[in-house]
């Protein structure tokens, strides 16, 4: 089968149209992602992990590489289906600039981008966000001297349910019947059943969480994952920690807010030679001397581009709130998100330098 050819040969289209666009803004913006990062090196991971279109019988399949660039598209500019993703990039060249289309090539079928993300493993995506931060590494940016960790809510997809209502309906999905729609096919569309409930700042909310590492230095997203919203904070210091390291480089400060402060984490960070960064609380037995309130706000200025990447995510990419109604979906959701965030950022880091 193989995959389809994308290699941009120039048809009528991009010849009449090629004068006009030389000075076109948003073409350039597209090439200069294109020259951000080797994807030549993304390309094999994706390779390696991605069977469709191997096999020698059937239609050519999209190359993953494509498929992989058009939901980095749809983080960069807040494009929020797959649908609209298929119609913009059919719409708009410098969407096809980058993709490596003609202009009279039509957008992949927006199923396309949803089978897509089924199909890519999580040790993928693993592998090529380690593989983003260590080209950013090679020209010269340090990743992961420092690790600013943090937790977020995030809203479910689904409208809330109460807890016996949610209890009764994942005993119901668990069973045979409840696995089927009226027909007797297998369910293609759920409900979130996998949030709960946990109270924050006195407010009820009805979601999950997304645990979240920072690189101190650059701002580069190290680590995400997700869980029902109910579980602790403190939990994933350790988790987070552990997955931010993508380079040869040891991690040498850990910095986290009062609610990941206690023996557990500060023994984990002991244990790996990684300096402790964790803000302090009043005890039962003690309060905060000076030394130590003076140490939490020095902490609170670096810890604080956690909270500018949640803040920025938010605004820009609506990642306060679920897009999928299960946790592996929404968590895919998020290893984009960090690929298309690391890229943005890393490209911007490296123009200021150069001027």
């Amino acid at each position: 089968m193989g995959f389809k050819k994308t290699t941009r040969n120039l048809d009528f289209a991009d010849l009449a149209m090629a004068t006009c666009l030389e000075q076109n803004r948003s073409i350039k913006l597209m090439e200069q992602l294109n020259n951000t990062i080797n994807w030549a090196r993304v390309e094999s991971i994706l390779l390696s992990h991605y069977t469709v279109g191997s096999s020698e019988e059937g239609a050519r399949a999209y190359p993953p590489l494509m498929l992989f660039k058009c939901l980095l598209l749809q983080k960069w500019f807040r494009i929020p289906s797959d649908p609209e993703l298929e119609n913009q990039i059919t719409d708009r060249l410098s969407f096809k600039t980058f993709l490596g289309l003609s202009f009279s090539q039509p957008a992949p079928d927006h199923s396309t981008f949803s089978r897509f993300r089924s199909r890519l493993p999580k040790q993928a995506m693993d592998a090529i966000n380690s593989e983003i931060l260590r080209q950013f590494e090679q020209q010269g940016l340090s990743i992961n001297e420092g690790v600013a960790v943090d937790a977020r809510l995030v809203k479910s997809a689904s409208r809330p349910l109460s807890q016996d209502e949610l209890k009764k309906q994942r005993e119901h999905r668990n069973s045979e019947e409840g696995k089927r729609d009226k027909k007797g096919n297998p369910l293609k569309f759920t409900r979130d059943l996998e949030s709960d409930w946990t109270i924050e700042n006195d407010i009820p909310h009805f979601g999950l969480k997304e645990h979240t590492a920072v690189d101190s230095r650059q701002g580069f997203v190290l680590a995400t994952t997700l869980t029902p919203a109910s579980v602790n904070d403190t939990n994933f210091l350790a988790y987070c920690t552990a997955f931010s390291r993508h380079t040869k480089q040891k991690i040498k400060k850990v910095y986290a807010d009062k609610g990941y402060a206690g023996k557990p984490n500060r023994d984990f960070l002991a244990l790996n030679k990684i300096e402790d960064g964790i803000m302090r609380k009043n005890s039962t037995t003690a309060k905060l001397t000076e030394l130590e309130i003076q140490r939490n706000k020095a902490i609170s200025k670096i810890r604080y581009i956690v909270e500018q990447y949640f803040g920025i995510s938010h605004l820009h990419g609506r990642a306060n709130r679920a897009r999928f109604t299960t946790i592996i979906k929404n968590q895919f959701d998020g290893w984009f998100r960090q690929a298309a965030f690391n890229v943005a950022r890393g490209m911007k880091i490296i123009a200021r330098a150069a001027v």
